[in-house]
């Protein structure tokens, strides 16, 4: 029996202001222009960005389901109906690509539930690019998420990180809430051992773009303020 379930297509978007067309392949501008409804955080910013990347598109046809940390479980279903009865409709991350460190995997999970095929299409994640370009173990690395708010918990969990990236080999990838990361960035210096390597990658593929790799001895006396830009912790231990 032939399944007529549709698609979701997971959609990238530039991780900052600069043009689109330097960083996302046509495959997605093609695709953009084909789909009239998306899964979205933001309706705002999702408009402005196909406006920009497709212009002539009749932006008021399209059809916005909000996907953000509001939405409660209970509505998940109904942002897929459309793809349970065939359609093939897109989901958009805020910046870089869906379904990593975003509500997106949410959906991707639910429709493999239901049957629906998931389709990712290339584009930039900060998480990957930031340990492509770290010269850390490309091997073995983790991403955690965020580390702890709490100043003791955080310590700890940062020493048990250190920990396990000696015993495994691995390298640890977190992020930060950005007006917490100078904060992070003492405490990762004064608590990570001196031979720690570290990597700092902020403002990925714009043209403000940082990525360094020290160790932490190096770090503590070259200071950088990271003030609210978005930033990539990386380290390694051996």
């Amino acid at each position: 029996m032939k399944n007529t379930k549709g698609e979701i297509i997971f959609i990238p978007v530039p991780l900052g202001d600069n043009d689109p067309k330097e960083v996302l392949p046509q495959k997605v501008i093609d695709t953009i222009n084909e789909l009239d409804e998306f899964i979205v955080e933001n309706e705002k910013t999702a408009r402005r960005f196909i406006k920009k990347i497709c212009p002539t598109k009749d932006i008021s046809s399209i059809k916005f389901n909000l996907l953000n940390k509001r939405t409660e479980d209970i509505d998940h279903s109904t942002l897929i109906q459309s793809a349970v009865e065939g359609k093939t409709i897109g989901l958009m991350s805020e910046a870089g690509t869906p379904g990593i460190a975003d509500p997106g995997a949410e959906i991707a999970a639910l429709a493999h539930q239901k049957g629906i095929r998931i389709t990712p299409l290339v584009g930039p994640s900060s998480i990957l690019l930031a340990m492509m370009a770290s010269g850390l173990n490309g091997q073995s690395f983790a991403f955690n998420g965020y580390l702890p708010i709490d100043k003791n918990e955080r310590k700890k969990s940062i020493k048990d990180l250190e920990r396990t990236s000696v015993t495994k080999d691995q390298t640890q990838i977190f992020i930060e809430t950005p007006y917490r990361n100078d904060k992070l960035m003492e405490e990762l210096t004064s608590t990570l051992s001196p031979n720690t390597m570290l990597c700092i990658a902020s403002n990925i593929t714009t043209s403000n773009e940082f990525i360094k790799t020290m160790p932490i001895k190096e770090w503590s006396n070259n200071k950088i303020k990271l003030h609210k830009t978005p930033a990539i912790f990386l380290f390694h231990k051996k």
